[in-house]
């Protein structure tokens, strides 16, 4: 394993703290709902070494979400992930970090998921696309922890503006898009994941062909008593989707109904990547 020198950090965990806390109010009161993004995240040698190291999409262990309301490719399986990223993955998650995370949005007690449930890289080619939709409200295979927070970090150098790609983030009542974040190269989003906290990236992407959008996706947990009620990934049609919503709401309950046979069965998403793919291939 790659060993980093008492020297090199891959990120300044004391500078973020400490602006993570003078930026707690803010990110507390910014619309539509909580949420900051922070530029130059991780140390500019880190960031430059972690882009260099992300996998194809082609490379083993990719998860193909591939259906009416995505189109991406994630890679959550850490003895997979390439050795310097597992470490930025692993700094990310440290109890360090995660105190930080705490000081700026506010919620006490957050846990960094080891597993990287639906999260640890994610990739999407040219055309690709996730609809708006608010988060799973509560770990599939931990019951008692609720999901609160997301952190994406952006590899994405030289990304232009006309290759599209931009989060967006919708108001509460779907009414309208709030802000758009364009994921530059070392841009870190952090933002609250409420029932109704409605993102995405809805626009098929316009990168060239030998691009991809990449980025590290990390999301912390309360360990509660009684969580919400749990309710899968709630996608949601945008104003002037048209008929378009009609296929949205469907794709939705049958990932309702895969989200609660995965937490019964404890099983992971290997299996609908392969047959999703498999359809995908013959389109």
């Amino acid at each position: 394993m790659t060993q980093i020198s008492s020297t090199q950090s891959i990120v300044d965990q004391e500078r973020w703290g400490q602006k993570f806390e003078q930026h707690s109010e803010h990110y507390k009161s910014a619309l539509p709902y909580p949420h900051a993004q922070f530029d130059d995240f991780l140390e500019v040698w880190a960031a430059e070494k972690a882009m260099a190291s992300f996998p194809g999409v082609k490379d083993s262990g990719w998860i193909h979400y591939i259906h009416i309301n995505e189109k991406k490719h994630g890679l959550n399986k850490l003895d997979l992930i390439p050795t310097f990223l597992q470490e930025v993955i692993k700094t990310l998650n440290s109890d360090e970090f995660v105190a930080a995370i705490s000081k700026l949005t506010g919620i006490e007690g957050l846990k960094a998921d080891p597993s990287l449930e639906g999260g640890g890289l994610h990739q999407s080619k040219r055309d690709g696309f996730l609809n708006i939709h608010a988060d799973f409200t509560v770990h599939p295979h931990k019951r008692n922890w609720r999901r609160r927070v997301n952190l994406l970090v952006y590899l994405n150098e030289d990304w232009k503006p006309e290759y599209k790609g931009d989060l967006e983030l919708w108001s509460r009542d779907m009414k309208e898009c709030v802000e758009k974040i364009s994921p530059i190269f070392n841009r870190c989003v952090i933002f609250n994941t409420d029932e109704d906290s409605y993102h995405g990236l809805p626009e098929p992407i316009k990168c060239p062909e030998d691009m991809t959008r990449k980025s590290i996706a990390l999301y912390y947990f309360t360990e509660e008593k009684a969580p919400p009620r749990k309710k899968a990934t709630n996608y949601r049609s945008r104003p002037g989707d048209g008929l378009k919503s009609i296929l949205i709401y469907l794709d939705k309950q049958l990932v309702n109904i895969y989200n609660s046979v995965k937490g019964l069965l404890g099983i992971n998403d290997d299996f609908i990547s392969k047959v999703l793919n498999m359809f995908n291939r013959k389109k």
